[in-house]
């Protein structure tokens, strides 16, 4: 019995993994298509589709998924999504960015109000809390695509503001203006990154006890499973120890 159990217990962690791999690529999924949409349908040539399917890529979303939501997007039958920003307060103060691609204004609103609500934090008007972040271009390598010193200096060249080598790989922040050629640059000399993106970077964080930390997680775990939600961003710090409880 005791194997049949645990049999069963990882068919359910693997049914449970399947469905949050399957809501990813269809966020990137709408994502490609929205992007693809806008510009070209070539990724040399639009830098936000190029950026999206950066971010399937590195998920190993399968090439056919990437290729139909690029060809979508030149459908009659396409859908038209609006981009839409919420900013709010979690509990301890903490500064929550939402950002959503949607088909219905009114019911990402309500559904986004209502995870604020429950977790004890609460919506406020866009530019509330947006000021305490920066706006900013994202690249990340992998730690084996450069040594330290030869992915600050290429970064450097390429025009970035920050560069942050750890174990986990090269962080560089670029201005979003600059955030093109620098990617192109970068890709020129190391390859294809892990990671391409324009985030909100907060400019400070809050470190919150573990009791408003279990909130605002979970608070961030109900958006992000939001079919409507594309990236949640907050200015805060919690201990290793709840991450690890968390399931983090």
């Amino acid at each position: 019995m005791a194997g049949h159990s645990q049999f069963k217990n990882i068919m359910h962690k693997k049914g449970k993994q399947d469905a949050i791999r399957s809501k990813l690529f269809s966020k990137f999924a709408r994502e490609i298509t929205v992007a693809a949409k806008m510009g070209m349908p070539d990724i040399n040539m639009n830098p936000r589709l190029r950026m999206a399917v950066i971010a399937a890529r590195a998920e190993n979303m399968p090439k056919d998924n990437i290729e139909r939501a690029i060809k979508k997007a030149s459908g009659a039958d396409s859908e038209n999504y609006d981009e839409v920003r919420y900013e709010g307060y979690a509990p301890g103060g903490v500064a929550v960015i939402v950002e959503a691609l949607t088909d219905n204004r009114n019911r990402t609103a309500g559904e986004v109000r209502s995870y604020f609500t429950k977790a004890g934090g609460s919506l406020a008007e866009t530019g509330a809390v947006s000021f305490m972040f920066d706006h900013v271009g994202l690249i990340v390598f992998d730690k084996a695509a450069a040594s330290d010193d030869a992915m600050l200096e290429a970064a450097i060249e390429a025009g970035a503001d920050d560069v942050r080598s750890d174990a986990d790989g090269h962080e560089i922040v670029t201005s979003i203006e600059a955030m093109k050629d620098a990617q192109k640059a970068l890709e020129a000399k190391f390859g294809e990154p892990r990671k391409a993106s324009i985030v909100w970077r907060p400019q400070n964080t809050l470190l919150v006890d573990d009791e408003a930390g279990e909130k605002i997680l979970r608070l961030i775990g109900a958006l992000e499973d939001n079919d409507d939600v594309q990236n949640v961003t907050a200015n805060f710090e919690v201990s290793d120890a709840l991450v690890a409880k968390m399931g983090g």
